[in-house]
């Protein structure tokens, strides 16, 4: 089967080179919460696994699970194998978390199961591991209404080795319903002979309802596809009408069975693009940028075609293409700026900023042939910000926190972007916003300009010292579930 790999990059233009830091504040975060009548149903690793993996796919595994179709609607399962469902309508009247399906008290006998998983495939649909290698997919019915209803297993299917759900769909084609299920294993694998001898396979399940028109609903497996790779996907999906996958992860994944199938592996595609060598080499500091432009053998001043203005550079050969056009990424004093021939082979461009003190993130606005050579001046500006960004003084006065937490254990993001969480594995939470006006007049000190607006960031505290197992987000709160407890924070109001 056909698999492209593709390596991703940061979009640097995405980045705003004027942001400071986050400006900590003590605004209070209303906070409610939920005492569960069970614990949350948590797994923990076995001796056996041990390896890395098995900590990113098991150990830190997100037991929240947020309904994408009704918002303010999470799910979790609890030690008595019961599916709970919570809906928030009003904060400060949360009730108790209602039972939507009980998975068989034969599942907790098993001694290699691991926790149990949700997928919302669509509106009245879900998918559940029971954490021992049974798949169900569950007819729910409309979960936003108000009925307490049941959710109903029309397919229920041992597949072998325990599993978690990554994700599903559920898509009509030729006017049958099918529902894609990509399921997650690690695995030990008797070809690998280095390491720690375990893979990580990925099983795509395609279930369609094989019954007539008019008759009752029955769905089978259709087909079946297996991958296999050595690292746990950062993200991993089927795609909307079931036509591929899509996973993001450290190393690629191949086929390997179809139907129970072997699958003839061609080679690989690199990860990486072939790179070429670049065109110009450039490097900064405050006052100027120097760069250095490849020529022909041989060519003279006389050939050199040269045209600086305060906002465009364009630098070529007499009878060719220019080799550098476009515009600068910040303006530079014309008068000021020079060029030489170096050693009858580069060209030297020496350009003067207009602006002493930013730092140029590239010359020409959107090329990417040249390098960037970091000057000494430059490597200690950059470390002077990161020690500045990454304090760890929490205190008000400083106003600032870091930002990259060593003891983060989950990260989320609102849908709408309005904010950013992270927490810790035990009791706090941080809250990271957009940038706002500020009311006040305000002043960077080192820079003496005024600052029209501020990214703030905040702190909840939670009144468990037990292990966060779950954190999701929506546009107006924050749900972090532990053992015994589930708190909603109040973040935006909307």
């Amino acid at each position: 089967m056909a698999a492209s790999n593709y390596s991703l990059k940061v979009n640097r233009e995405l980045l705003d080179p004027g942001f400071e830091s986050y400006r900590l504040s003590l605004d209070a975060i209303p906070t409610y919460n939920v005492e569960l009548d069970a614990a949350v149903e948590e797994v923990k690793l076995k001796d056996t696994q041990y390896t890395l993996e098995h900590m990113r796919a098991f150990g830190m595994y997100n037991y929240l699970h947020l309904d994408p179709w009704y918002e303010d609607s999470v799910l979790f399962v609890d030690c008595k194998g019961r599916v709970l469902s919570l809906s928030v309508t009003l904060d400060t009247a949360l009730g108790k978390p209602r039972e939507v399906f009980r998975i068989s008290a034969d599942s907790s006998r098993c001694e290699d199961r691991l926790c149990a998983s949700v997928s919302l495939t669509s509106a009245t649909w879900a998918a559940l591991s029971d954490g021992t290698g049974r798949l169900h997919l569950l007819r729910t019915g409309k979960r936003g209404d108000s009925s307490h209803s049941k959710w109903e297993p029309l397919f229920s299917e041992d597949t072998g080795e325990p599993f978690t759900v990554l994700h599903s769909v559920s898509h009509v084609q030729a006017g049958v319903h099918n529902m894609e299920v990509l399921l997650l294993r690690i695995q030990k694998d008797p070809q690998e002979t280095k390491g720690s001898g375990f893979s990580v396979s990925l099983e795509w399940i395609t279930v369609a309802n094989t019954a007539g028109h008019g008759q009752e609903k029955s769905y089978e497996v259709r087909k079946r596809r297996v991958l296999r790779g050595k690292s746990v996907p950062h993200y991993a999906a089927v795609e909307p009408r079931g036509r591929g996958l899509m996973v993001a992860s450290e190393k690629p994944f191949v086929f390997t069975h179809v139907d129970g199938r072997p699958v003839e592996r061609p080679e690989p595609e690199p990860m990486e693009e072939e790179k070429t060598d670049p065109i110009y080499f450039w490097q900064q500091t405050a006052e100027d940028v120097t760069v250095c432009v490849r020529l022909p053998e041989g060519v003279t001043k006389e050939e050199v075609q040269y045209r600086l203005t305060a906002d465009n550079v364009s630098i070529g050969v007499q009878g060719f293409p220019p080799l550098l056009q476009g515009q600068l990424f910040a303006p530079v004093d014309p008068e000021a700026s020079a060029w030489i021939i170096r050693d009858n082979k580069s060209l030297e461009v020496t350009l003067q900023k207009r602006s002493e003190g930013p730092v140029w993130a590239e010359l020409v606005m959107g090329d990417r042939r040249g390098e960037h050579v970091m000057s000494d001046e430059q490597a200690a500006l950059i470390h002077q910000r990161l020690t500045h960004l990454t304090s760890e003084d929490l205190s008000v006065s400083s106003g600032y926190v870091q930002a990259s937490k060593r003891d983060k254990k989950f990260a989320t993001c609102a849908p709408n972007f309005s904010y950013a969480s992270l927490c810790e594995c035990l009791r706090r939470a941080f809250i990271y916003r957009q940038p706002s006006p500020v009311e006040t007049v305000l002043f960077n000190r080192k820079q003496g300009r005024q600052v029209g607006q501020v990214a703030k960031q905040q702190v909840a505290s939670l009144d468990s010292d037990k292990p966060i197992l779950g954190f999701r987000a929506t546009n107006e709160r924050l749900y972090i579930l532990t053992s015994s407890n589930l708190f909603v924070l109040k973040v935006n109001n909307n």
